[in-house]
């Protein structure tokens, strides 16, 4: 955890600020960010364990960070069904639907050049 007013945080934020790349990069950043957003591409609404299936080796703890992260930047919402047992989705706010053609652009670039290097 950085400290608010620290010389690290303020170059961040400054940069985030004035970059729309180290904006992008800094809110998708995350091992398993892009993950959860393609398959929440893929799928519409998502249940929690769905999610925790599709997505082979994450633990239940980055799970739920991740997810958490997502929400506070806008990409994911959570909707929560007053129901017994509780009953929790996962989908794409607009902001994240909006990632669409860009993450599907760099998947066909990652498909493209991984074939370069580990072949």
């Amino acid at each position: 955890m950085r400290k608010e007013n620290s010389t690290n945080t303020l170059n961040k934020e400054n940069l985030e600020s004035s970059c729309g790349m180290a904006y992008a990069i800094a809110i998708l950043s995350g091992r398993w960010k892009l993950s959860i957003i393609g398959y929440l591409l893929a799928n519409k609404k998502l249940r929690y364990g769905e999610l925790k299936r599709k997505i082979e080796g994450i633990s239940e703890r980055m799970l739920i960070s991740q997810l958490k992260e997502l929400q506070a930047d806008n990409l994911v919402e959570r909707i929560a069904y007053p129901e017994v047992p509780p009953r929790v989705e996962y989908k794409l706010s607009e902001k994240g639907k909006s990632l669409e053609n860009i993450l599907n652009e760099l998947s066909k670039w990652g498909r493209m050049n991984y074939k370069e290097n580990y072949s």
